[in-house]
């Protein structure tokens, strides 16, 4: 059992949860997530830690309420308490002192993102971060990014806010400006990794993603976040959640992202129709 201490609404969609997890506080490592069920009759989702207090004892989730659970979670008041709560799980990211490198956050792929930035800009490295989003509401975290970022990049679909375009488009321009790039880490919709992906290699960058798949019990027992990485089956749980994204099979994990698609849709419709009940 975790309570809910606090919660506060980022954008349209988007909230910032503090859970009171001393445990998970003090053993998690940038990279790492958690796995939640709400009540008895729930459903296990993994969410990543965006910000921890380790004298607080708690942990930042950020949520976007896009189906029944997160929906149910973020309705939950300022002290209540969340059944399940799993962590710190998956491997940490690999942080190491390189020279250059570069973040790229998509929407919500912001949050698990800032700790790694974090990470990396404490031990010397110069943080060049790129955050996108369709538009200006849904681009958070940027104040944060700015105080450890060398340099931060706005993008937005539509211009609101920043420079009109895509996250790839900014990362061709440091390109071009003959940086040297010794890493990309991106995190977002699977789109935007394989895209970035794609870019990056074409320079022969080294690109980390950090894959969100279905995932159920989180220790690798379910199967339900198997991946394909370099021709070999990955659990995500257990061996990621960050992949070289060069060995990443992007086209069966968009597939398979959207294998449950239509009863996340009901369960939600559902979910509303009782008014926001169970």
């Amino acid at each position: 059992m975790a309570r809910l201490q606090a919660i506060k609404r980022l954008s349209e969609s988007v909230y910032r949860l503090t859970v009171a997890a001393p445990e998970i506080a003090a053993k998690h490592q940038p990279g790492q997530f958690i796995v939640l069920r709400i009540d008895a009759a729930g459903e296990r989702i993994p969410l990543t830690i965006a910000d921890k207090n380790t004298d607080a004892g708690t942990i930042d989730l950020i949520v976007q309420a896009v189906g029944k659970t997160t929906r149910q979670l973020v309705d939950l008041p300022a002290g209540a308490d969340i059944l399940d709560l799993a962590g710190p799980l998956g491997l940490p990211t690999q942080i190491t002192k390189l020279g250059t490198v570069v973040m790229i956050g998509g929407g919500v792929g912001a949050a698990p993102l800032y700790p790694i930035a974090r990470g990396f800009q404490q031990i010397g490295n110069k943080v060049i971060t790129i955050l996108g989003a369709r538009n200006k509401d849904l681009l958070i975290l940027p104040a944060e990014f700015a105080e450890l970022s060398d340099e931060l990049i706005l993008m937005t679909d539509d211009g609101s806010l920043g420079e009109k375009g895509l996250v790839t488009h900014a990362l061709q321009k440091l390109i071009d400006q003959k940086i040297e790039i010794k890493k990309v880490v991106a995190i977002g919709p699977l789109i935007m990794m394989k895209f970035v992906t794609e870019l990056a290699g074409k320079y022969g960058i080294p690109t980390v993603v950090s894959l969100n798949s279905l995932m159920i019990d989180g220790t690798g027992m379910c199967g339900g976040c198997r991946v394909r990485v370099g021709g070999e089956t990955k659990f995500t749980c257990v061996h990621g959640p960050e992949f070289d994204g060069q060995q990443v099979d992007f086209d069966t994990l968009l597939k398979r992202a959207n294998i449950y698609k239509h009863e996340e849709q009901c369960r939600l419709e559902a979910y509303l129709k009782r008014g926001g009940h169970g």
